[in-house]
């Protein structure tokens, strides 16, 4: 199993070691990718990895040639396709910088995956629940760029993406995630998933949550006689 974050901002938000089994300091590989300068920053903090590259449980892993001038982006190939950066893995976790573990890994993929029979799991954004509330407040914060923005709205709604409402029974789930944090099995249908959101928002903007219910749209479109096991959990 993978633990995952991507870090290029200056803090360092360790796990609580004394909340991890040892078992899990064994079995889990703990992996935190770094730019260079976000490693410098922390280096000059005292957060010098030891010999075997580690700092406390994490496994750095310093990350050069970035793929893309936005960080945002960037970062979501660690957090989109640990997949297939680490194909032996069957579970993966993944955390944002912001965030701290505070749980066993194991009691995390009980809790939200198996308890729930589930393959993905990723919690509902705390405020909103349809995209088109997301896209407003996107535009209204100045999150991107607002006519790109709108081409990519645009070509959702042409696509087939209605709104999210609450009282229509063949609506299941929100379709506005948080997206801090992601519990995955590695399933053939939790990784196609997986790619298919990268596409988006590599294709589009960088704004994960506004490409979310359309990802899942164009799965199930895809996929219509097979089931994708997703817990949409509330904060």
């Amino acid at each position: 199993m993978c633990y995952c974050c991507f870090i290029f901002s200056d803090f360092l938000r360790r796990p609580t070691s004394r909340l991890i089994s040892e078992y899990s300091k064994t079995n889990v590989c703990f992996v935190m990718f770094l730019d260079v300068k976000t490693l410098l920053k922390l280096s000059s903090e005292g957060n010098v990895p030891d010999d075997r590259g580690h700092l406390g449980l994490w496994r750095t892993v310093i990350v050069k040639n970035l793929p893309c001038e936005d960080m945002r982006r960037t970062g979501k190939v660690p957090k989109l396709l640990v997949h297939r950066l680490f194909p032996s893995s069957r579970y993966s976790i993944w955390l944002d910088s912001k965030m701290r573990l505070n749980a066993d890994p194991l009691l995390i993929l009980e809790y939200f995956l198996w308890r729930t029979r589930s393959e993905y799991a990723i919690s509902q954004h705390y405020d909103r629940q349809c995209v088109w509330e997301e896209v407003l407040q996107n535009k209204r914060l100045n999150k991107y760029d607002h006519t790109a923005i709108d081409e990519q709205f645009i070509f959702y709604q042409s696509d087939g993406l209605t709104k999210f409402d609450a009282s229509d029974p063949h609506v299941p789930l929100p379709n506005v995630p948080e997206g801090s944090f992601i519990v995955r099995a590695h399933t053939p249908m939790s990784n196609l998933f997986s790619c298919l959101w990268f596409n988006e928002v590599d294709g589009f903007t960088s704004r994960d949550q506004l490409s979310f219910a359309y990802t899942y749209l164009k799965l199930k479109q895809m996929n219509p006689d097979k089931p994708f096991f997703l817990n949409m959990f509330k904060v």
